[in-house]
């Protein structure tokens, strides 16, 4: 679950990105220059990942902590499943 605190956080830097993603669409319809454009398309994936990293923290404090402290094994083994194919996605070149 995520938190009053995570949540406006993370509602927070989409709606930035957002903005920013709206301002490379007007980049590229006023044509201008690709290595500027292609440096605002990396700051938004840099804020993106920034994203992720909050989102997954969060989960890792929560949903992770809270199977392995129930003493749930079923429920522990699918949660380190669920953790290992969310880490080899986002060790993905070129996700």
């Amino acid at each position: 679950m995520v938190d009053e605190e995570t949540k406006r956080e993370v509602l927070n830097r989409l709606k930035r990105i957002e903005g920013q993603v709206q301002g490379i669409q007007r980049m590229v319809g006023e044509e201008k220059y690709c290595v500027d454009i292609l440096l605002q398309v990396s700051a938004v994936q840099g804020a993106l990942e920034q994203v992720s990293k909050r989102l997954l923290g969060r989960h890792i404090e929560s949903c992770v902590a809270d199977a392995f402290t129930s003493g749930n094994e079923r429920e522990r083994e699918r949660k380190i499943e669920e953790l290992l194919g969310v880490f080899s996605r986002f060790g993905r070149p070129g996700r």
